[in-house]
């Protein structure tokens, strides 16, 4: 990503941002749920266990953050 002082990053920019987050997270809650299944935890603890991930729920609420300005960067072109 280019570094731009004080300017909104393109709409290119916030695509490309929202797809390498969206495979990190994706790796990421794969690893979560591969490590649980090792050890031999219930579906219910690997569930529990997701949700109240710290990584998982920050990337979470930065990808909604990086969505939603998107959509406004979208709906201005």
């Amino acid at each position: 990503m280019t570094e731009q002082t004080g300017q909104a990053p393109s709409l290119e920019e916030l695509i490309e941002t929202i797809a390498e987050l969206s495979a990190y997270r994706e790796r990421l809650y794969e690893d979560v749920v591969g490590l649980g299944k090792k050890l031999r935890l219930s579906q219910k603890k690997i569930d529990a266990t997701i949700k109240e991930h710290p990584e998982l729920t920050r990337i979470d609420a930065i990808l909604i953050q990086l969505k939603v300005q998107r959509d406004a960067e979208e709906n201005q072109a």
